[in-house]
């Protein structure tokens, strides 16, 4: 028998290398026959319930690295929620209605106006499904645990016929109106936007002073005057009805370079400067309420301007009044209705001007500008044309500038129970505080919602009209509308006549014929899927309403979590959710957007088949969502080591125990050795901070704990060490045992807190444990134990860990001067004070197995000589080590070599092979 052969080496058939890409999928066909998902949400089912409400990412194009963070987070809490005491089931949603998918459609080549509306439609849900199953893949590749057979779709009949039921309770409420006034107009997709479907860029836009002549001054001005307005939207002074001024504001008739203008008095030196006039006369001063009801000529059409007066003209920029078109401005409107001037928005779908403005018929509103600035400079009317750069309103799918357009739109009115969702908003528990301020302000700050879409895939609006125009919306024709929609899917709206979708004999006295026309306008994508508390909350038995979660990124509190609360306070009185948490966004490694033009984009596919969804998971958990996260091939790297220490960790625990049995060997914490019980309480403090962490989200904080735990406290300390005992002592010894107890209890609970974040691993891991539970997904997080001595026994050996580093500095001086090679060629000399005695004593420990050292004194601090390198209240020497190297411990001791029946082995090893390998020293004496 070799001496090799007595040692205790650990072996094991985990495999050092993950090969993830392959093992993984065997795993999830395993846990797809298993059906553990329904095996977790059977053991929880007497359970508290948590339910986190998936908002529905839209079905279309790839899932991005922003899906995978958001997905993966979900996955993390359901999971770690599953494994602490709750039921928590998980539905996935997909949004699948709206303008990106006829986009597709069109795209492809298919030309929609060449067939009917409901085959278009049935086009779009073809695209959708697929566009669904491809995402469904990639998301479950991830390893995110769900009713993925039996997700919330948008386009289901049933959550459509939900979603029409919220709009009629809102309706018989009174929220539900139409009306002419200006909205957010998209050119490009040819439709009204939601102030949640704008984001702003930076435009270069003209910059125009206009002269208005004055044509009725009631006594006050003289028709040779002209007032001067400043507007940075030339194409909106064709369908200009007035000017505005503030009641409250002093205004002047200057006389400037041979002309008289109306300007406010605060900003004539501004208009001065940016006119360039050379000589100003101050001729009269006058209120700005003196100014209401003169009149104005148009620059360049025959016709009068009113001037009114209004609180939304300020003294921020321009000149004190402001060009006033009704149809093209929310505070132009405003002014406009309350002066009873009519809208006019002579501007149709795709943005060009109608006929309503003479001169510029068919012209893109775009293009116009130069036009109508060329046209007033040819009547003496541009006083200046300037340039500047701006933020600028655009929308956020197509990328191109809107504008607004008054159009005929079904509004619901905010108004009308704002306050009751600014209430809510107090009720709910926001993990980031300034999302409850941002939504806050948006919901105190916004207009009435424009809940009308020009567009055909979508839920349409399940509106009639009588004979004489008068809108049909009863809870009886809503019922039976929605009735219809639940069995036969939204394109029956499309594909029946209005008669076939009243109820049968329905009258109304508005149609003495009987005959009705039906809406054709669909509902915003926002009421599509801030309808899901009605559709998937409350349809489902499984679930609860409101949602103990709502987990988006942080453009929801413009999105979901906007349109959510808003229905759900309008028809309910109450949130949706009880919190909320909203992630950042996903950068490149140099914090940029992503993009294909710029070449920078991660998908999560690419990374999960080269190097394994748990790394994408891992790397989920290392970064601190709160903010904008990063993302690279070497950050992913960086997550691939950190994964590789702690798979190795892992490896080197599950070696050492291949032969403990835990009913069997484990040691009683009372008779574990001092460091062995410092362990389990380190083991205790990360159990602590981790399901704390869990609780409160913060991932990042597990992973850093669950890292410095493997790469500090156990590689780098215990289990460096311990080879001198597991390795070296006999099977039954034991200080082998208390070992394997420590590292059987630090593998099974590092598998739990790891389970909810890289499940894939920690069941290969939990296939080498003898627990009763046969999967990790059905164990529950480990809970800490805190004795009584913990705080003392922490406390001793941090106070040994300063020393240890102390002497890891010297060992590494005494190494770099070639005084020694390994750590166990030193003899260690500790020149201590009392206090440092004390402590060793209180330990009780092998002091040169600590230290990973052959020799080992401890000397009076006073009797510290020269060449020993000092510390704080301490001092320690390194020298070569007396003797010879045991073949079997590789330690240096002075007996090896004088122990006459195993002459190659010290003492302690000479004892063990004696006892338990005699023919290990027969073979040695040949």
């Amino acid at each position: 028998m070799k001496m090799k052969e007595t040692l205790h080496l650990g072996k094991t058939a985990f495999p050092m290398k993950a090969n993830l890409p392959v093992r993984e999928l065997e795993w999830q066909k395993d846990w797809e026959e298993k059906d553990i998902y329904a095996k977790r949400q059977e053991k929880n089912a007497d359970k508290p319930t948590f339910v986190l409400h998936d908002g529905p990412p839209y079905a279309n194009g790839a899932v991005h690295m922003g899906h995978a963070l958001n997905k993966i987070s979900k996955d993390i809490i359901v999971r770690s929620k599953s494994m602490s005491g709750f039921r928590s089931p998980f539905v996935p949603g997909w949004d699948t209605h709206g303008l990106p998918i006829e986009q597709a459609l069109t795209n492809t080549g298919v030309n929609r106006k060449a067939m009917s509306l409901a085959d278009f439609r049935k086009l779009c849900e073809d695209y959708a499904w697929k566009q669904i199953d491809g995402q469904r893949t990639v998301f479950k590749r991830l390893g995110i645990a769900g009713d993925w057979e039996n997700p919330y779709v948008t386009l289901l009949p049933k959550y459509e016929e939900a979603e029409i039921r919220v709009f009629g309770k809102m309706a018989e409420k009174g929220y539900i109106y139409k009306g002419l006034k200006p909205i957010y107009w998209s050119p490009s997709s040819e439709s009204s936007l939601a102030e949640a479907e704008i984001e702003y860029k930076d435009v270069k836009s003209a910059s125009i002073y206009v002269a208005f002549q004055v044509k009725d001054g009631k006594g006050l001005l003289d028709n040779d005057t002209a007032m001067v307005i400043w507007t940075t939207t030339p194409w909106t002074l064709p369908a200009n009805l007035g000017i505005s001024a503030n009641a409250d504001f002093e205004y002047v008739v200057v006389s400037a370079d041979g002309r008289k203008f109306v300007v406010a008095k605060e900003l004539l030196g501004t208009v001065k400067e940016a006119i360039g006039w050379e000589s100003v006369e101050i001729l009269q001063e006058l209120k700005g309420s003196e100014l209401e009801y003169m009149k104005v000529q148009h620059p360049f059409y025959d016709r009068e301007s009113l001037v009114m007066v209004g609180e939304h003209v300020t003294l921020e920029a321009g000149t004190g009044l402001v060009h006033t078109a009704p149809g093209h401005g929310e505070d132009d409107y405003l002014v406009s209705k309350k002066y009873g001037l009519e809208v006019l928005s002579p501007v149709d779908n795709k943005g060009c001007y109608t006929a309503e403005a003479p001169g510029f018929e068919g012209v893109f509103y775009d293009k116009a500008n130069k036009m109508i600035t060329e046209l007033l400079a040819e009547k003496g009317a541009l006083l200046k044309l300037d340039f500047f750069v701006h933020s600028y309103p655009h929308d956020w799918r197509t990328k191109k500038p809107v504008i607004y357009r008054a159009t005929p739109q079904w509004f619901a009115s905010i108004d009308k129970f704002r306050q009751d969702i600014l209430d809510e908003i107090e009720n709910v528990e926001w993990l980031h505080p300034s999302g409850k301020v941002r939504l806050f302000n948006m919901i105190r700050d916004r207009g009435d919602w424009v809940i009308s879409r020009q567009r055909v895939w979508g839920v349409p609006l399940p509106i009639f009209y009588a004979e004489n125009g008068e809108p049909v919306i009863t809870p009886e024709t809503i019922d039976h509308a929605a009735t219809l929609i639940g069995e036969f899917g939204s394109n029956v709206w499309f594909e029946r006549e209005a008669k076939d979708l009243l109820p049968e004999g329905f009258t109304h006295p508005g149609s003495p014929n009987g005959e009705f026309t039906k809406e054709m306008d669909i509902m915003d994508v926002w009421f599509d899927s801030g309808s899901s508390h009605e559709a998937v909350l409350r349809a489902r038995e499984d679930l609860t309403f409101p949602a103990d979660m709502y987990l988006e990124g942080s453009d929801q509190y413009r999105g979901w979590f906007n349109s959510s609360i808003t229905t759900s306070v309008a028809i309910n009185g109450v949130a949706p959710y009880k919190t909320v948490l909203s992630q950042g966004f996903v950068l490149d490694g140099e914090g940029r957007k992503m993009s294909k033009s710029l070449g920078n984009t991660v998908l999560p596919e690419k990374v999960v088949k080269n190097m394994g969804a748990d790394i994408v998971r891992l790397w989920v958990s290392s970064v601190d969502y709160e903010s904008d996260v990063r993302i690279s091939d070497d950050i992913l790297k960086q997550v691939s080591e950190t994964y590789r220490k702690i798979r190795n960790t892992m490896r080197f625990l599950i070696g050492n125990t291949e032969d403990f049995q835990p009913k069997e060997h484990t040691v009683a914490y009372a008779d574990l050795r001092s460091v062995d019980q410092y362990m389990m309480a380190r083991l205790d403090q990360v159990v602590e901070t981790c399901v704390t962490a869990y609780k409160e989200y913060e991932f990042s904080t597990i992973y850093q704990t669950i890292m410095n735990f493997c790469t500090v406290d156990l590689s780098a300390f215990y289990l460096d060490f311990a080879k001198d005992v597991v390795y070296i002592e006999k099977e039954d010894n034991l200080e082998r045992r208390a070992m394997q107890t420590v590292f059987y209890e630090v593998l099974v609970k590092l598998a739990k807190l790891l389970t909810p974040i890289i499940p894939h691993t920690t069941e290969e891991i939990w296939s080498f444990l003898k627990e009763e539970e046969q999967y990790a997904q059905l164990a529950e997080l480990p809970e800490s134990s805190v004795r009584e001595d913990q705080a003392e026994i922490l406390g001793q050996w941090e106070k040994f860990m300063d020393i240890r580093d102390a002497a890891l500095k010297a060992l590494e001086v005494a190494r770099n001067e070639k005084t020694i090679g390994k750590s166990f060629e030193a003899h260690l000399s500790l020149f201590v004070d009392e206090d440092t005695k004390a402590l060793f004593a209180s330990l009780d420990a092998n002091l040169e197995q600590l230290f990973i050292v052959s020799q080992l004194d401890i000397k009076d601090l006073a009797a510290a000589p020269a060449e020993a390198m000092p510390f704080e209240n301490l001092a320690i020497l390194v020298e070569h080590a007396h003797g010879e190297t045991c073949e079997r411990c590789r330690a240096i001791k002075e007996e090896v070599g004088t122990i006459e029946d195993a002459t190659s082995l010290c003492g302690r090893c000479a004892d063990i092979v004696r006892s338990e390998y005699p023919e290990a020293l027969v073979q040695e004496e040949a």
